[in-house]
């Protein structure tokens, strides 16, 4: 902390020292140590980050989940396969469609993480599990689901159902547990729900996601009352069906030899949440430095090393306006342990290559400490400063690294 003009100055991991109990001022270092005035908000200023200065780069530790996200699966849904290796006739148009577009798994899986990421936002909450959101949030994920489908695949609205693909209405539904999935009465057709009935038997996209496994799902299923759960009265003894407080329905668990899965079934490949993942020991380590986001992302890539890095975990980890300039700051802290953070640069995707390394792509990050090896050395190298560099072993003692080139 410093004082001036009567105010507390608090560092911001930079040059920047702010008051942060008054709007009034922003000073910054000058050679020789002293702070001049750098900007002066106008009152009349529409400035949101005058509205934000009280939590805007601050601080939030949160705790190691104690229980798992999803619920209890019944043993039907535990193990997803498809019985027919073709859809029925009427999904067969959906089903061609989703695997005739361009890596659709691929952009598939990433919208479903980026879905969950955007509702954590852990740049300015610090939130890295599913367990931290609230339940309204929660209960909000499914609608992130399908807004961030619906960009990624420029999928057009429907008439009556959330999209429209190749002429067929049809809705998109998620749930955290398999087998979870709530269908609206509009959905199928049901003599007794009368005029709230749906029009047809409408097709629905089912996704799940596990961010504690690392998996996720998707299927279609054609949309009919007797695929929905029913249950027998205890009083009659007659079959009724089963609704939520909404007049919603879920499936039965017979209806599950019904659902066509894409790709196949249950997928392991959920992009990996970082931060969920790492031990609690290392996790603590990172998050120790509560004054200083520059330190936590520097103690990230000594913890995850040789491992991709992605945005979304260096600025959950900074919690700071400019976090991906902390990742590329990182590089001077961590050169004397003989660290390299290798970024996306064409140069630097070389270096990892060389290395035995993922290459990063935009947005990535990842960490390697190297030591000089000379030309008996059997080990992969990449020749930096005139020397050849190689993956360090746990036994070679640090050496510092050399400067990563600009250009190729």
């Amino acid at each position: 902390m410093a004082t001036w003009q009567g105010l507390e100055l608090y560092p911001d991991d930079g040059d920047a020292w702010t008051d942060v109990d008054s709007p009034r001022a922003q000073l910054s270092f000058l050679e020789g140590g002293d702070l001049e005035l750098a900007a002066t908000t106008n009152p009349q200023q529409n400035s949101r980050a005058r509205a934000l200065r009280r939590r805007r780069n601050a601080f939030r530790l949160h705790l190691d989940p104690s229980a798992s996200r999803s619920g209890a699966e019944s043993a039907v849904w535990k193990s997803l396969s498809n019985i027919e290796p073709e859809p029925p006739r009427e999904l067969a148009p959906l089903v061609d469609w989703f695997y005739s577009e361009d890596e659709s798994r691929e952009r598939f899986r990433w919208a479903l993480r980026d879905g969950l990421d955007e509702l954590l936002d852990g740049q300015r909450t610090g939130r890295w599990a599913y367990q931290h959101l609230s339940p309204t949030e929660k209960a909000h994920l499914g609608t992130v689901v399908e807004i961030n489908l619906t960009k990624e695949f420029d999928l057009e609205s429907g008439e009556l159902l959330d999209w429209q693909i190749r002429g067929i209405e049809l809705d998109c539904k998620y749930s955290q547990t398999l087998g979870n999935w709530e269908i609206p009465l509009e959905m199928y057709r049901c003599d007794d729900h009368g005029d709230r009935q749906g029009r047809s038997d409408f097709p629905a996209l089912l996704t799940w996601l596990s961010d504690d496994s690392s998996e996720w799902a998707a299927g279609l299923i054609t949309v009919t009352d007797k695929r929905l759960r029913w249950m027998t009265d205890k009083t009659t003894g007659a079959w009724r069906r089963v609704y939520n407080a909404d007049r919603k329905r879920r499936l039965s668990d017979a209806a599950a030899k019904d659902i066509f899965w894409l790709w196949g079934g249950r997928q392991s490949d959920l992009p990996r949440n970082l931060l969920l993942h790492m031990s609690p020991e290392a996790r603590a380590r990172v998050f120790a430095n509560a004054r200083s986001g520059q330190a936590r992302v520097n103690q990230l890539f000594r913890e995850v090393q040789q491992q991709l890095i992605g945005r979304q975990t260096v600025l959950t980890v900074a919690q700071q306006d400019d976090a991906p300039k902390r990742a590329r700051d990182a590089r001077p802290h961590l050169r004397p342990d003989g660290m390299l953070v290798i970024g996306h640069e064409l140069a630097h995707q070389r270096v990892a290559r060389e290395l035995g390394l993922p290459a990063p792509a935009k947005g990535e990050w990842i960490s390697v400490r190297v030591v000089p090896v000379n030309e008996a050395d059997t080990r992969k190298f990449t020749v930096l400063d005139g020397k050849r560099w190689a993956k360090a072993r746990n036994d070679d003692p640090p050496t510092p690294a050399p400067l990563l080139p600009r250009t190729l």
